[in-house]
C-alpha cells in the first residue's frame, strides 16, 4: 500500500502540467497569479470571502481533527488523480498546439471532515484555471470534474463513493484565462470498522471528459415541433 509520503510525491508530480503550451499561454494571461484572476467562477459555497477562507484554512493533506468523532478518526487526504490533472479541449495530434481551444489545470485543493450519525461527511474544495488557446475565444467552457473516495490496499483499489459534476466557466472577450472554484459539500460514506481503515482512504480529484461525453450522448434530444393542421375553409353555402 502506498504510504502518505509516497502519495504526496505522486500528487506533487500530478500538479505539474506536462504541456509546455499551457506554460506559454499562462505567461500571456491578462492576470498574473492564480490568486488575482481576471475572471472567477465560484459554485457551491457561500460568497467569495467564504471560499477564500476555506482554501486558506483547510489543508488538502495535513492531519485534521474530525468534528464529532473519536481522536483516532482521521480525515482522508485529497489529491489530484494522476493522468487526470489536465483538461484539453480541441483537436489532438502533432498540430494540436495551434488548434487548441482551451486547457484546464488544478491550482489548490482543500478538505474538511465531520462525522454525523456514523457517516464521514467530507467537504472538498477545488480551484483551477482555464486558459484560452490559439483557437479558443470568449464563451462558456464546461469543466467536467470527478471526486472519488477510494480505499487503497495491497490487493488493489476499492471505490467508496464517487461523484461527477460540471462547472461552467465564463470567459469574456478580453479574458485570456479564468479561475474556477467549486466546493462540494455532503460527500458522505459510512465509517469503516475498525476506523483505523480510514488510513487507507484517499479522495481523488480529476478532470473527467469521458463521463461528460457519455452524459451528453444520453441527454434526450428535443422533439421536433409538429406543424398545426390548416383549418378547413368554411363553405360558402
Amino acid at each position: 500500500m502506498p504510504g502518505t509520503s509516497q502519495r504526496m510525491k505522486q500528487c506533487g508530480r500530478a500538479f505539474v502540467v506536462p504541456s509546455l503550451l499551457l506554460a506559454l499561454l499562462a505567461g500571456g494571461c491578462s492576470s498574473g497569479g492564480i490568486g488575482t484572476p481576471g475572471t472567477e467562477a465560484s459554485h457551491g459555497y457561500g460568497g467569495s470571502s467564504s471560499i477564500a477562507d476555506f482554501f486558506t484554512g483547510s489543508s488538502a493533506k495535513a492531519p485534521q481533527t474530525v468534528a464529532g468523532a473519536q481522536p483516532d478518526v482521521n480525515c482522508p487526504p485529497v489529491e489530484v488523480r494522476r493522468g487526470a490533472s489536465t483538461l484539453t479541449i480541441g483537436p489532438t495530434g502533432e498540430k494540436a498546439a495551434m488548434t487548441l481551444k482551451y486547457q484546464g489545470s488544478f491550482a489548490r485543493l482543500a478538505r474538511d471532515c465531520g462525522v454525523v450519525d456514523g457517516n464521514m461527511v467530507m467537504k472538498i474544495g477545488v480551484e483551477g484555471r482555464v486558459v484560452v488557446g490559439p483557437a479558443g475565444g470568449p464563451g462558456q467552457v464546461n469543466v467536467p470534474l470527478r471526486i472519488a473516495v477510494v480505499q487503497e490496499t495491497p490487493g488493489g483499489m476499492k471505490a467508496i463513493v464517487t461523484k461527477f459534476f460540471v462547472v461552467p466557466v465564463a470567459l469574456g472577450p478580453n479574458d485570456g484565462n479564468a479561475v474556477f472554484t467549486h466546493i462540494e459539500e455532503g460527500l458522505s460514506f459510512p465509517l469503516p470498522t475498525p476506523t483505523s481503515l480510514l488510513d487507507d482512504y484517499i479522495a481523488y480529484v480529476g478532470f473527467d471528459p469521458v463521463s461528460a461525453e457519455a452524459q451528453s450522448k444520453q441527454a434526450p434530444k428535443p422533439k421536433a415541433k409538429s406543424r398545426p393542421k390548416p383549418t378547413p375553409a368554411a363553405s360558402a353555402n
